[in-house]
């Protein structure tokens, strides 16, 4: 089949004929791809990887790290396991692509299959997994390809009547954004501060219209996207404008009361975006880290939480219930789908993926937010 395989630093490889999957449990389904987004992980993999891919197999598929990539999974069951009850063929699905402790029972020929869970798996909190990969990314083969083979604990159906098919291919990275909104407690009404306006800043902005946010204000400091995040509208800030001090001011002052922020979502991850995203809170908000940041110290001054009994916490990944809730929420009107239509930039046909997907995003990133490739037939350029 046709797929996009990682071999290490900065070497991927097109092939017509990489082996398709077959189910090798009873609880697993075959997707045939529709679409399968490019995640700024899998840019970081390819540049300055092997990070999922470290070592020679994965500690819970034991899966090979030359691996056909991709997560941001839309597709159509075409086969079920023995053990699958509540899919059937012909359902259009997105992957949740968390692969962790809990799928250790899927792999009983592993090495590492009687393993004890890791605290956070054992805890209820699979998507920090000590051992987590995704598939595409580690764990299994992904959907950088034809087909795909998951567990069906990863897979939820959407209305395609609802939802186009490259759409649903963003339920990933939205996935991500309503995790981190979920999970910081937001409360209908409150005031949110995004800080960057990439694909991720825009889902988080999706995520908080889904959560019935109050007035929601985005620092970015690149034009076009600004304009785009006021499409969605939102307020929107150019911090370039002003001094870090400034423009900490400037954003309290955006708010109704002149007191701050209820929350703040860190979507940048550098020190100039942390302090903001703490300092323009309110008495008791929340800052949300949601970026993934260089392993650098920064400056923090803890009573600068203490004095006003703020919290600082992170997001990671998603689960199986973000995925339900995106879905719940389109079909519930709190999501429009031609919102986030809007993400995407380019559709790909797979074998052009190397070339018009990653180097196009690593080259000319200004000109995108999301490339999606697809192994059916040939893209016009959506730009």
């Amino acid at each position: 089949m046709k797929a996009i395989v990682y071999h290490g630093n900065k070497n991927l490889e097109f092939t017509e004929s990489y082996p398709e999957p077959d189910i090798n449990h009873g609880t697993e389904v075959k997707i045939k791809i529709d679409y399968c987004g490019i995640c700024g992980t899998d840019l970081k993999e390819y540049l300055d990887g092997p990070i999922f891919f470290e070592g020679e197999t994965s500690e819970i598929s034991n899966h090979r790290k030359v691996q056909c990539m991709g997560h941001e999974i839309s597709g159509e069951i075409t086969e079920i396991g023995s053990e699958v009850s509540k899919l059937k063929v012909g359902e259009k699905v997105v992957v949740e692509p968390n692969g962790t402790c809990l799928d250790r029972y899927r792999f009983p020929e592993t090495p590492n299959f009687d393993k004890p869970k890791c605290c956070a798996c054992h805890d209820g909190y699979s998507n920090v997994c000590d051992y987590i990969g995704l598939i595409g990314l580690g764990f299994t083969d992904g959907g950088f390809s034809d087909y795909c083979v998951v567990g069906q604990d990863h897979v939820v159906p959407y209305p395609d009547d609802l939802i186009p098919s490259d759409v649903a291919a963003l339920t990933q990275p939205i996935a991500v954004a309503w995790h981190a909104v979920r999970t910081s407690k937001l409360k209908p009404g409150q005031s949110a501060l995004v800080l960057g306006s990439g694909p991720i800043g825009l889902a988080i902005i999706i995520a908080l219209k889904g959560h019935s946010a109050g007035k929601i204000v985005v620092s970015e400091p690149a034009l076009d996207r600004r304009l785009l995040a006021e499409k969605l509208g939102v307020e929107t800030i150019n911090p370039k404008e002003y001094t870090a001090e400034e423009n900490v001011e400037a954003l309290r002052a955006m708010t109704d009361d002149g007191f701050g922020f209820h929350h703040s979502y860190d979507c940048s991850g550098l020190p100039v975006t942390f302090n903001a995203s703490v300092h323009s809170l309110r008495t008791f908000g929340t800052a949300t880290n949601v970026a993934v940041w260089q392993h650098k110290p920064i400056d923090f001054y803890p009573m600068d939480v203490t004095y006003k009994e703020k919290t600082v916490t992170g997001s990671m990944c998603t689960t199986i219930l973000d995925f339900e809730q995106v879905i719940e929420a389109y079909k519930k009107g709190l999501i429009d789908p031609r919102e986030v239509e809007t993400f995407i930039t380019s559709k790909v046909h797979l074998e052009d993926g190397i070339e018009k997907g990653f180097r196009e995003l690593l080259y000319n990133k200004d000109d995108h937010i999301k490339i999606l490739l697809s192994p059916k037939e040939r893209y016009k350029n959506t730009a």
